[in-house]
């Protein structure tokens, strides 16, 4: 295992830099401390031929920009929160509404637009890189001053973990997760991708894409992945209920792409998955290699509680009280077929 630091630019005065992450097969993930974004990941294909099967950008301007979220931790709380409202120990919260009268992925200026402290580069041998950023309270209209600690970690059987820990001063609420946007081919599109997801259930959405508060079996329609099929046809922005949750460590989702063998198995502590097949990708937004990234260049798979949670008492909590430590745990696992 090794970890190479290269200056990425500056924010504000802050330094910002560029770290890979590369294992003994050579396989590589390359991660900013700018929002703790994902910028490349080589994976083998069944040949041993790499490519970079993430999407994300070449200058740190483009990441402060970032309007689709590529490679980002997301916090205070991941996914929407309808009308930017919630209620706790009986007052209400008005959050930053920054995806029309909602509130998408921490606000205006959530985790994946902050400068992040890398405070361990060389844990475990160098396979691992840790970031920490304290959100002061009221940020983005949040209570808590929270601190958040994420590690990354490069195993050597091509896996990326990535674990999640929180505290605070304040009852607040907490989800994170990453955003890191897949395409197993490594260019073109990725609705011949195969996808799996262990979930029987999935939380219906409203029009501005907020749950309805339902938990709704997918059985036999097009939200149906219990058994690989191909993408196909996109148009996916959702919440999967993963089966058996309680907390332990297992499989939520796996990906094939046929051409190449590349498979990857996303491993995850937290109760849901949202699939999102990158619908609102308009070919606007200019990536790595000036590449155009046009509608389904991308999809996520995002480990989180669920959407709009602290306004449904069915949901999972995403409440965090002083004294507690929020911490979760996914994996990103890489293999070929």
């Amino acid at each position: 295992m090794k970890i190479n630091k290269q200056l990425f630019g500056a924010v504000e005065g802050q330094d910002v830099n560029l770290y890979t992450l590369t294992n003994e097969h050579g396989f590589d993930v390359s991660i900013i401390n700018y929002g703790g974004a994902v910028v490349s990941l080589q994976a083998p294909d069944r040949r041993g031929e790499f490519a970079d099967v993430v999407l994300g950008y070449e200058t740190l301007a483009e990441y402060v920009r970032n309007p689709r979220y590529f490679g980002g931790l997301i916090g205070r709380h991941a996914n929407r929160i309808g009308l930017g409202r919630f209620s706790l120990n009986g007052k209400e919260y008005q959050l930053t509404q920054n995806n029309g009268a909602n509130h998408l992925h921490g606000g205006a200026k959530g985790f994946d637009k902050r400068v992040w402290k890398a405070i361990d580069e060389a844990a475990d041998g160098g396979g691992s890189l840790r970031l920490e950023y304290l959100s002061r309270d009221g940020e983005e209209g949040y209570p808590g001053n929270v601190r958040a600690n994420v590690t990354y970690t490069l195993l050597p059987e091509n896996e990326l973990e990535i674990h999640y820990e929180a505290t605070t001063d304040r009852d607040t609420i907490v989800n994170l997760t990453n955003h890191a946007y897949f395409n197993l081919a490594g260019n073109g599109d990725i609705l011949g991708h195969e996808l799996t997801l262990y979930a029987d259930a999935f939380t219906p959405v409203s029009k501005e894409l907020i749950p309805t508060g339902e938990i709704k079996s997918g059985a036999g329609t097009v939200m149906d992945f219990r058994r690989s099929r191909p993408i196909a046809s996109g148009g996916y922005d959702h919440n999967f209920v993963l089966n058996d949750y309680d907390g332990s460590l297992r499989r939520a989702a796996r990906l094939y792409e046929p051409n190449s063998g590349r498979v990857l198995e996303v491993l995850t502590t937290q109760p849901g998955i949202q699939f999102y097949s990158g619908n609102f990708l308009d070919g606007s937004l200019i990536g790595k290699g000036g590449v155009a990234y046009v509608q389904y260049a991308g999809l996520c798979l995002e480990p989180q509680h669920f959407p709009d949670a602290p306004n449904h008492a069915n949901f999972p909590s995403t409440v965090l009280k002083p004294g507690e430590i929020y911490r979760h745990q996914s994996v990103y696992r890489f293999l070929c077929d």
